[in-house]
């Protein structure tokens, strides 16, 4: 293969096969998550249901999973959450808003731990501390290892902004309807399938994806600035 032929692979189909495991680990955390949380509140459902698998086949939605390699945002199947059986808290639309931010916050420390080794790698690799067998070897090595961590950063980040929206059925949507009057919690809750079924076509159109795409780049710069400032007092 020539080198210009690796070259145009890495640049232009790498980023979107990258972009499997990436999804099957961010979307498969999100919702082990989820059940986790629902775990400690009390609830045993998603436990009973086998949700608190990190197998990927238990959790992975396929629309979800193409809106994600697709939009770089997206979904799995919702970890089955009984209210009733919170223990820990009196107020269950409290408890749904623990179960729910659990997701989104996972993908945050996915995303930061992602941050602190891509900014490792790179200070690491300018100080010439890194060393592979050739020259060449090195670079690509480096560059799909790099783009890995990029693709993975920025994909966790996207599910947790997205995820933070206030519309139902997303976690934001939980989160807000803690802090509001019952009424509209029941509206929200009985009309979900009908405002999810618009949310999956503004996605379509493309709506969030100026919002999102500013957020996420913003809160990745953000974050590696933060974590250079930090590895930079060591290396």
């Amino acid at each position: 293969m020539s080198e210009e032929f690796i070259e145009e692979f890495i640049s232009e189909y790498l980023p979107y096969i990258l972009r499997i495991p990436c999804v099957l680990i961010a979307l498969t955390v999100h919702e082990v998550c989820h059940g986790y949380a629902a775990l400690w509140l009390g609830d045993t459902t998603a436990r009973d249901a086998g949700r608190l698998s990190l197998n990927p086949i238990h959790h992975l939605s396929l629309m979800g999973c193409l809106f994600m390699v697709i939009f770089g945002f997206g979904f799995a199947k919702p970890v089955p959450i009984n209210p009733s059986r919170f223990e820990k808290v009196k107020n269950r639309r409290v408890g749904m808003a623990i179960t729910a931010i659990a997701g989104p916050l996972s993908n945050f420390l996915m995303s930061a731990v992602g941050v602190l080794i891509y900014v490792i790698l790179y200070r690491l690799n300018y100080a010439g501390i890194i060393v592979f067998m050739t020259a060449d070897f090195a670079y690509y090595v480096f560059y799909v290892l790099m783009m890995l961590l990029e693709v993975f950063i920025m994909l966790n980040i996207s599910l947790a902004v997205f995820n933070m929206i206030p519309i139902p059925p997303l976690d934001g949507s939980k989160i807000l309807l803690a802090f509001l009057p019952e009424r509209v919690s029941f509206y929200a809750y009985k009309y979900e399938r009908q405002i999810m079924a618009v949310l999956f076509i503004l996605i379509w159109l493309g709506a969030f994806s100026g919002i999102i795409s500013t957020a996420v780049t913003s809160l990745a710069e953000g974050m590696i600035r933060c974590a250079d400032f930090i590895v930079g007092i060591f290396i």
